[in-house]
């Protein structure tokens, strides 16, 4: 069988201190390249991205999140993928399990996984998840997978692999610049009717790892439900969102 062939990008912003740990822990033999888009960082990350020999790119302004992911994607699309891995290089998720996240991709079973850190509620607060976001990503979790007529155990992970078809088929190009670009994603592939699985991934939250702001904080919780009514409306046929044309 022709091996397939795996990307990971990594959406960087001001990750110089925890991007080589990140780094170390993606297996170079599963993984044919690793591409990593600064948005605007003001530290050294693509300093130290370079000396580590990833491919890396530079964005002259922060664009946001989504934007970041958008060149993510489209670099990643034009080296040919089968999967591609995005990871937050903040360490705040595990490296060491893509090949647990990919393989329902690889056999076909999936077309995009991602990796949930709320297996309990002992283990997300011990892994140091503010309690304040894990009382609003249980809240949504319910709420979305009511609406959406799943049964995830989280729809805000930061690790996530999607099957080329995939990257091809969800207009992301038109999705936000901002933190929504991760619920639009989701939205919009379960609308389409793909497949989507989980896996079960730790907790780990450090002082280093990127956090979201309280305005923008609340901004993201707004526009997440948001997207869930859109959602409604399009399955209504009462108005069709670009998000999911």
């Amino acid at each position: 069988m022709k091996k397939k062939r795996v990307i990971v990008v990594m959406p960087a912003y001001n990750a110089e201190k925890t991007l080589k740990k990140t780094y170390k822990d993606i297996d170079k033999k599963l993984v044919d390249e690793i591409i990593l888009v600064d948005d605007g960082s003001k530290d050294k990350t693509v300093e130290v991205a370079k000396k580590m020999g990833i491919t890396t790119f530079s964005h002259y302004k922060n664009l946001g999140y989504g934007g970041n992911q958008k060149t993510c994607y489209w670099e990643a699309l034009k080296r040919k993928p089968d999967v591609v891995v995005m990871i937050h290089p903040d360490y705040q998720y595990d490296a060491t399990l893509i090949e647990e996240l990919i393989t329902p991709i690889l056999t076909g079973r999936y077309d995009y996984m991602f990796g949930s850190r709320i297996r309990t509620r002992k283990e997300a607060l011990a892994g140091g998840m503010p309690y304040h976001k894990y009382i609003f990503n249980r809240f949504y979790t319910l709420i979305a997978n009511l609406v959406m007529g799943v049964n995830f155990t989280e729809h805000m992970s930061g690790m996530r692999a999607y099957s080329a078809k995939t990257l091809r088929r969800i207009p992301f190009q038109r999705f936000s610049n901002d933190f929504m670009f991760d619920q639009q994603f989701t939205v919009s592939a379960i609308a389409k009717g793909l497949r989507v699985g989980e896996i079960a991934i730790p907790v780990r939250y450090y002082e280093e790892s990127s956090s979201i702001k309280l305005l923008a904080g609340l901004r993201f919780g707004l526009g997440s439900l948001w997207c869930l009514a859109l959602f409604i409306f399009n399955s209504l046929g009462i108005y069709k969102s670009k998000i999911f044309k």
